[in-house]
């Protein structure tokens, strides 16, 4: 038995890929008899409104996905990652960083380190390096001092994964904590025990894995479920046309006709044209889930699916 969660942005309304990542999440949990939580990741102030969160929970209850306990939000709970920076900062895993994104990206990755990780630039400035930097007036985001470490995770869609764990930003430059500290503080305080989300993370997740480690905090497992392509190759978006569950409704289908042609596409068995996750509680199993994205065609954009 193992508590699984669904952790939105509520930038607007959960578009077709949220939805099956949702109810794959869902019944990750479900199957094994497990509580389900649902988070709210709102720390961006500017996109993040209650009204999408009110919309966001409606779709989940139409699709007929329930959840234990109250939601919550992060900006509720900037204290626990302050306390987690406190941490990592006595344990002198801390360091301040003045680099833009432009600099990063243009910048040559040490010898040592994958392309498009953070090469280092400020991680052992001089005295007089650092008083420049803060005459700028720039303020400085806050980096994880690490090695370079190799960090190993079995994901229980696709196995064994490894990836080289750079100085990752733990707090923006603006204050924000950053996504990669967030998400393990909250998954560890509300004993998640497995993350099931998109594979889009799965390069991430060592990175919280060793955050995990560094913070004493028992691992959950992890389970990364393939994207949800538009008809161009690109990750769907709300761009790409009819992709919300109130545009499905718009079109002529039903919650549950949703929910079916989304655990279809997972490779689950779902032979009724019309279906609601309890009825696939019994026969899920992770084994069924492949590898491949799925591709959203143009006839189920515009029309029906």
């Amino acid at each position: 038995m193992s508590r699984g969660r669904f952790a939105p942005s509520p930038t607007g309304r959960l578009h077709v890929g949220n939805l099956r990542t949702a109810i794959a999440a869902w019944l990750f949990a479900r199957s094994e008899g497990s509580e389900f939580l649902l988070r709210f990741e709102d720390l961006d102030r500017a996109t993040a409104r209650l009204e999408h969160e009110d919309g966001q929970c409606r779709d989940l209850e139409a699709l007929g996905l329930s959840w234990d306990s109250d939601p919550i939000r992060q900006s509720d709970r900037l204290d626990r990652y302050e306390d987690a920076l406190a941490d990592l900062g006595r344990q002198g895993l801390t360091y301040r960083c003045w680099c833009s994104r432009r600099e990063i990206r243009e910048a040559a990755s040490a010898p040592h380190m994958p392309p498009g990780h953070y090469p280092g630039t400020c991680r052992n400035l001089t005295a007089r390096e650092v008083a420049e930097r803060e005459s700028s007036g720039k303020s400085p985001a806050l980096r994880l001092r690490t090695d370079a470490p190799d960090v190993d995770i079995v994901d229980r869609v696709h196995g064994p994964h490894r990836e080289v764990v750079d100085d990752l930003v733990l707090r923006r430059g603006d204050g924000t904590p950053a996504y990669n500290l967030v998400v393990v503080v909250d998954d560890a305080a509300q004993a998640v025990e497995e993350v099931v989300r998109a594979d889009d993370l799965l390069s991430s997740t060592p990175r919280h894995a060793h955050l995990f480690d560094l913070l004493g905090l028992p691992r959950p497992t992890w389970a990364h479920v393939p994207l949800v392509l538009a008809p161009d190759g690109d990750r769907l978006a709300k761009r790409h046309g009819s992709v919300t569950l109130p545009d499905r409704v718009a079109v002529g289908d039903t919650p549950g006709r949703v929910v079916a042609v989304l655990a279809a596409s997972l490779g689950l068995a779902v032979p009724e044209v019309e279906v609601m996750p309890s009825d696939l509680i019994d026969r899920f199993s992770p084994d069924q889930i492949g590898l491949a994205p799925w591709t959203l065609l143009p006839e189920g954009v515009n029309d029906r699916w």
